[in-house]
């Protein structure tokens, strides 16, 4: 039997039990070695999460790692035993976004482990292998559950262009932020800076590599204009617009965060006089996940060292209260099954 945590409806979870599933043709199943549980996972058991981007009955988890168990009928024996992670986005492939490499960006309808499609709070997740990404062995499978955050942190950092010697802030320090920080030190600014309002959370951002933390109101009155480069993680309601205040005249900006409606929107007037380059992301292409799995493999990114809690899937309504409740000393929360 195959233990996994069922949400049927907002506000609702039980543990349930069935058969091993069976991975079909053009399909792995692997055993799952840790999930992470991100806000998202909150937002989708509160029932918050915007309509068209979660079904419901569901399994959530769209941040984890496995070893291939399984193959379905054509497949790739040799993948059996291999640790890998999985793209959480079922791209299309055909449409014109997929096909330029924006795979992200499908237009061919959205589907997502762990929101439309049965996710990892299980013992065993099912995934088409094209989605695939290979570990190297002896990879910490803990560690490499972070790899999906990592893949978006990757993304932004792509699109930020970030040159040796440029000053550098990142805006936020939860799993985004500090992610962002491993790969950012790798290009080996002149400074780097996170703004973060709470103090243990800026510590760990000193401890994963920035140069310098600076709270929220510091840094509206001492760094407007400064930086080369601002990454925002945070998605907080007003942070796209500080973070654009932050940069310099000409500078850049890649806006990371997930914004809610109410969000305080950018001064087009200073977008405009500062000339700007305004980039957000939207989840990680395909490329973005093979450059977060290469870090991974390299040394560049060390996940695990974000990592706080564990739990067995018995515990999901306890690991999950810890996500977004507000102690400092929580980081990452993992689901161990």
């Amino acid at each position: 039997m195959s233990r996994a945590v069922l949400v049927p409806e907002p506000g609702v979870h039980r543990l349930v039990r069935r058969a091993v599933p069976r991975p079909g043709p053009g399909e792995v199943r692997l055993r799952v070695a840790a999930a992470g549980i991100c806000l998202s996972d909150r937002e989708l058991y509160e029932g918050h999460r915007a309509p068209g981007y979660v079904r419901y009955p569901v399994v959530p988890g769209h941040e984890w790692s496995g070893t291939v168990e399984a193959v379905g009928p054509g497949g790739d024996p040799a993948l059996v035993g291999r640790g890998a992670v999985a793209e959480g986005f079922r791209s299309c492939g055909d449409c014109e976004r997929c096909r330029g490499g924006e795979t992200s960006l499908c237009t061919g309808g959205y589907a997502e482990t762990g929101f439309t499609e049965p996710g990892a709070f299980a013992d065993h997740v099912v995934v088409p292998a094209r989605l695939l990404h290979l570990l190297p062995d002896g990879a910490d499978l803990r560690a490499a559950a972070l790899l999906e955050p990592a893949a978006v942190v990757t993304a932004a950092v792509r699109a930020g262009r970030p040159r040796p010697g440029e000053r550098i802030a990142v805006v936020g320090a939860g799993t985004l932020g500090l992610l962002a920080v491993q790969l950012l030190a790798a290009s080996s600014p002149a400074a780097l800076t996170v703004v973060e309002p709470r103090a243990a959370r800026g510590e760990r951002a000193l401890a994963q590599g920035a140069t310098g933390v600076l709270a929220p109101g510091e840094a509206e009155a001492a760094a407007h204009g400064r930086f080369d480069l601002v990454v925002e993680t945070a998605g907080a309601p007003t942070t796209a617009a500080s973070s654009c205040l932050l940069a310099r005249r000409g500078g850049r900006v890649v806006l990371t965060g997930m914004f809610t409606e109410g969000a305080v929107g950018i001064d087009p007037v200073h977008l405009s006089v500062s000339q700007l380059e305004v980039r957000s992301v939207f989840g990680a292409s395909s490329a973005d996940w093979a450059g977060a799995v290469a870090a991974f493999g390299e040394g560049v990114l060390d996940p695990g060292a974000l990592i706080s809690h564990e739990f067995p899937l018995e515990r999901f309504a306890e690991a999950l209260a810890l996500v977004g409740g507000g102690d400092p000393g929580t980081g990452k929360v993992l689901l161990r099954p």
